[in-house]
């Protein structure tokens, strides 16, 4: 049995959805593949997760209709704060001193943004989600890739997109290497509730073993993205549910008064890895396939929209005019656009965690100098604030909000 369609997604995490749904609403023939069963992927305890949305992401989202059916459990992120251990220097940001009125960003749970595109996804008529299935190998030629699925199906496209992940077995496949390493370093993920109003301020505290996060969710809550030395972090997840409070509330403080873990406890691995190419004959890599950051600033998902923003409007225009969507020129088109952002990103928030995961003096007495200099220049402010938006460098439409 075979079909043809115009893009092949490997990978139906937020990434490869949005890029699905952003291709097939613009009339597209799409297919998107996943080992995993979507029905699945709706359960609540499948990923208790949040994501930090940036504004130019939230863009993205609302140019896509999408928007609608996530706002009433997005919280806006309306200050930021950052505070180096205990420091009596820390520096804020607040959403008023742009002028303009927007949110700085939005922290969403995972599971309400993979509904709202797992139901936008069935609604298309030119999308199929093929699921659950793999992709066990894709032939390409000049002319057209063929994937082999899992079933035994074959698949003809113009374009294949590896959006699976860390480990994309098509990026390897296609034998493009990768820079990679891990740190030290293991994320804490849960949720927690709180005894007063977080007013929508995210809190990034530094400490010696890494950034200690507090996003603010709806309602009373915070989503915790704790960095903790892996060694230590192994004992932690398996704490009772009173002592793991105890060292959840020592770290978080009492500024919202009493603190109480509600949600699941998840640890991921930390570590940084770039792809050496982001494309290969008739393939794309998009989101974790071509890139894997430390969560300091909380850019990972918002980086994988703009390579989503980026290839769509390269694919889509392409189309438009009667030209091959698979097409060598459009592919290193697309590279060239996300390799810098991406890479400087990289940098950054590497850089990052390894200036404020160290407790000697000189470093401190660096950090705090910094801090200084950011909180009292503030166009300087207003720039990084605008970067942590997403609104910095050359946008893609959908980044822009517009259509498509």
């Amino acid at each position: 049995m075979s079909e043809d369609v115009e893009v092949l997604i490997a990978g139906a995490g937020l990434i490869g959805l949005l890029l699905g749904v952003a291709c097939a609403g613009a009339g597209l023939e799409v297919a998107i593949v996943d080992p995993t069963d979507p029905a699945a992927a709706l359960n609540e305890g499948f990923d208790g997760r949040c994501s930090a949305i940036g504004y130019g992401s939230r863009r993205v989202w609302d140019a896509l209709g999408l928007w609608p059916e996530i706002a009433a459990r997005a919280e806006p992120i309306l200050e930021i704060r950052v505070a180096d251990d205990d420091s009596a220097l820390f520096l804020h940001y607040d959403h008023r001193q742009l002028g303009a009125g927007a949110p700085l960003g939005y922290v969403v749970e995972n599971r309400v943004l993979r509904r709202a595109l797992i139901e936008r996804a069935r609604s298309l008529p030119g999308l199929s989600l093929l699921a659950p299935l793999a992709v066990g190998g894709v032939e390409t030629s000049p002319f057209a890739a063929v994937a082999m699925l899992s079933d035994g199906r074959l698949v003809s496209s113009r374009l294949v997109v590896a959006a699976d992940g860390q480990k994309s077995p098509l990026r390897r496949r296609a034998g493009i290497g990768a820079v990679e390493w891990r740190y030290r370093q293991t994320g804490i993920v849960t949720t927690v509730r709180h005894e007063r109003p977080h007013r929508g301020v995210a809190v990034e505290h530094f400490l010696p073993a890494g950034p200690f996060a507090i996003l603010p969710m709806t309602g009373n809550r915070s989503s915790i993205v704790w960095t903790e030395r892996a060694e230590l972090s192994d004992r932690l997840i398996v704490l009772p549910d009173t002592q793991f409070s105890a060292e959840l509330a020592a770290r978080f403080g009492d500024f919202l008064g009493a603190v109480e873990p509600i949600g699941p406890r998840s640890t991921y691995p930390l570590g940084l890895m770039l792809a050496e190419r982001y494309v290969a004959r008739r393939l794309a890599l998009v989101g974790e396939a071509a890139h894997v950051i430390h969560p300091i600033a909380g850019q990972g998902l918002n980086l994988g929209t703009r390579d989503v923003a980026a290839l769509a409007e390269l694919v889509i225009d392409t189309r438009r005019l009667g030209l091959d969507i698979g097409d060598d020129a459009v592919l290193d088109r697309y590279q060239r656009w996300r390799r810098f952002d991406t890479l400087l990103l990289a940098g950054v928030t590497d850089g990052l965690n390894r200036l404020f995961s160290n407790s000697l003096p000189s470093v401190r007495l660096a950090r705090d100098f910094g801090f200084a200099v950011v909180q009292r220049l503030p166009p300087l402010k207003r720039l990084l604030m605008r970067d942590a938006m997403g609104l910095v460098g050359d946008l893609p439409r959908l980044v822009r909000g517009q259509p498509l």
